[in-house]
C-alpha cells in the first residue's frame, strides 16, 4: 500500500517544516504523552520508548503516523527543556565549552507495526558566559527546546562543531525519517506539501 501523506504526532513547527522541506505532506495532530524518564533507561531508550508511545497515541486507521522524540545528554544526565530562566542559565552552563550528544528518535505507526530508528549527534559547544544564557533566554528562543537551545537559531553561535545529522539536533533527522517513510510506503514530492 502506498500513501500520499501522514499524520505527524507532534505540534512542533520545525518538525512540520523539516517534513515540508522533503516533500511529506502531512497533517498535524498533536498528542499528549508523559516524558518522565524511567530508571534505568538510558537517552537512547528513553527517547525511543516516546517516540513510539507518541506514535501509538496519534494512530488513526487510514494514515501512517510520524512521531519523534529528542534528548540531550551530557554524562548520563538528560537536559529536558528548561521550566524558566534560571534553568535555562543552568543547563546551558552545563552544556558551555564541552560536546554533548542529542539523541531523537523516530518512530512510524503503520496498522499493525510500528518502525523505529535512531539519530545520535555529538555538539561542541564553546564556552558561554551566565550574561550571554540570560540574553538567549530573553529572545524566547530556548523556551520549549530540548537542552534549552535552538541549533538553527540565534545559538548557532554557540556550536563549534557538530559531528552528525543537524536536522537530527533540530528535532527530526531526516535521512532516518525518510527511510522510514520509504519502508512504510509513503510518498515524497508526489503532492505539494
Amino acid at each position: 500500500m502506498s500513501y500520499d501523506s501522514i499524520r505527524l504526532a507532534s505540534a512542533s513547527p520545525r518538525r512540520s517544516l523539516l517534513l515540508r522541506q522533503i516533500g511529506v505532506a502531512h497533517a498535524v495532530a498533536a498528542v499528549d504523552v508523559d516524558e518522565t524518564r524511567l530508571p534505568p533507561e538510558t537517552p537512547a531508550e528513553h527517547v525511543l520508548r516516546l517516540a513510539r508511545a507518541k506514535a501509538r497515541a496519534g494512530a488513526c486507521a487510514d494514515l501512517p503516523v510520524l512521531a519523534a522524540d529528542t534528548a540531550v545528554a551530557l554524562g548520563g544526565e538528560l537536559f529536558g527543556k528548561p521550566v524558566d530562566e534560571a534553568d535555562a542559565v543552568r543547563i546551558l552552563g552545563a552544556l558551555a565549552g564541552r560536546c554533548h550528544e542529542v539523541f531523537t528518535a523516530v518512530a512510524v505507526e503503520c496498522p499493525g507495526r510500528v518502525s523505529t530508528a535512531l539519530s545520535v549527534s555529538r555538539v561542541w559547544f564553546r564556552p558561554i558566559t551566565a550574561d550571554e544564557c540570560r540574553r538567549y533566554w530573553a529572545t524566547g528562543e530556548p523556551a520549549g527546546k530540548a537542552g534549552g537551545y535552538a541549533i538553527q537559531g540565534f545559538a548557532a553561535v554557540f556550536v563549534e562543531r557538530l559531528e552528525g545529522s543537524y536536522s537530527g539536533v533540530m528535532g527530526l533527522p531526516l535521512y532516518e525519517t525518510a527511510a522510514l517513510l520509504d519502508g512504510a510506503g509513503v510518498r515524497r514530492w508526489s503532492t505539494s506539501p
